[in-house]
């Protein structure tokens, strides 16, 4: 189904105007008409639609409807693409070892789950910080992808030059290589496809009115190490063990995801950049330790950004109070602090003129609650959080995919209801 067999909307144009003005006015701190609300979800609308996981990360079409949908009968300011994950196709032809997913490791109806292992070893920061292209090349992505098995055995890429460069041209003929490149090659027509349906699904949902609420990803520099190279126990024993090599290796991520992020954001027509922040809360690490391995870097990260024209949208997932007055000291009116955990209220007071605050209908009322008990929850962020402007309505972690329908809709009606 596509905008050609649904109505569009006389006012859709307007509507979607009036949608994108009333988020932007948020996150300059302006009082708004009402407070937004984004729907924010990983597989709700397919649960609604009768799918479980395996089909929800396989059927892009079918996806797209269910989403589709909810988005018509919720009226949300900005939705979330409900493809971000549906990449179970791409991690078939990639081999993927760092998920199990649906069919791979987790039953059909269960959620993907991330492998928290050690996918860099201690000793390997020096091989990083000197050729980190090269690292990943030869260790890093075989050891996450089976497509990628082969990559070792291409020459060491900065030696080649001159006539260097015919003494190892055999080593593209490799079979091994072969098969990598050939594997990746469908692999990225996979990947293709995805985005194809990504995009097209944008602008589907702008001619019916409604803009997304994220373009690019990001990562934090201590997160993107922490989660995808070192582990969780293995970057939390090199605060104590390789503090100069953690440190090293966080000021070379953050040039690495500067740049990367700067660059697709520029091409993607949604300048909000979506930054899920799994290692900051209170219970992982120290004041003194967030203050030393985890702000600087993330801080120079955001500002790098937003002089580049984007607005980060940072999700501090769990409790992240005793950070509020650190992470404070961003330019006023330029991001958008998505909290989890952290009490509403005391992250407006601490961030008034500073940031957006973004949240948190905790998923136990929105799963186990009432109407009634959803209702009541929103009033109380909307008149306190939402006080004087720079307060976006969402679920703690979004709309967990057990949520009831009647309390889904208690919340986005909440908007409607209650001024700030």
């Amino acid at each position: 189904m596509t905008t050609d067999a649904i109505q569009v909307p006389a006012d859709a144009a307007a509507r979607h105007a009036e949608r994108t003005r009333r988020v932007a006015d948020a996150i300059a701190l302006k009082e708004t008409d009402r407070v937004p609300v984004i729907y924010h979800t990983q597989f709700w609308h397919a649960r609604q639609a009768g799918m479980n996981y395996r089909r929800a990360m396989y059927d892009y079409q079918a996806l797209m409807d269910s989403c589709r949908e909810v988005v018509l009968a919720l009226e949300p300011d900005m939705y979330a693409s409900p493809l971000r994950p549906a990449f179970g196709p791409c991690l078939d032809a990639l081999g993927f070892k760092q998920l199990e997913w649906p069919g791979h490791g987790t039953r059909d109806d269960a959620m993907f789950q991330y492998l928290d292992r050690e996918y860099m070893k201690p000793e390997e920061y020096k091989e990083f910080l000197f050729d980190p292209s090269g690292f990943f090349l030869s260790k890093y992505l075989p050891r996450v992808g089976t497509a990628f098995e082969g990559l070792d055995k291409l020459p060491s890429l900065p030696t080649l030059y001159y006539g260097r460069i015919f003494a190892v041209l055999p080593r593209f003929c490799d079979p091994a290589v072969t098969r990598a490149f050939e594997r990746l090659r469908r692999a990225g027509e996979e990947g293709e496809r995805l985005g194809a349906c990504m995009s097209s699904f944008a602008e589907e949902m702008d001619r019916l009115g409604f803009p997304q609420s994220q373009g690019v990803m990001a990562s934090s520099p201590y997160d993107y190490l922490g989660d995808h190279f070192r582990g969780s126990k293995g970057i939390l024993l090199d605060m104590y063990r390789r503090k100069d090599e953690l440190l090293a290796a966080l000021d070379k991520v953050t040039t690495i995801l500067l740049e990367h992020t700067v660059a697709a954001g520029s091409r993607h027509p949604c300048k909000l950049v979506y930054i899920p922040i799994h290692w900051a809360m209170d219970s992982f690490m120290s004041l003194e330790q967030f203050k030393t391995f985890f702000w600087p870097p993330f801080r120079r990260l955001l500002l790098g950004m937003i002089e580049a024209g984007l607005t980060p949208v940072c999700f501090w997932e769990s409790v992240c109070t005793t950070r509020l007055e650190t992470i404070a000291d961003i330019p006023p009116a330029k991001a958008i602090y998505w909290f989890e955990g952290t009490d509403l209220a005391r992250a407006k007071e601490v961030l008034r003129g500073i940031a957006c605050v973004r949240g948190n209908v905790p998923p136990s009322v929105l799963i186990s609650g009432t109407p009634e008990d959803v209702d009541a929850c929103c009033r109380r962020l909307i008149e306190t959080a939402g006080k004087g402007g720079g307060l976006i309505l969402d679920g703690a972690c979004g709309i967990p995919d057990e949520a009831k329908p009647a309390n889904v809709k208690a919340m986005f009606a909440s908007v409607r209801k209650y001024a700030a």
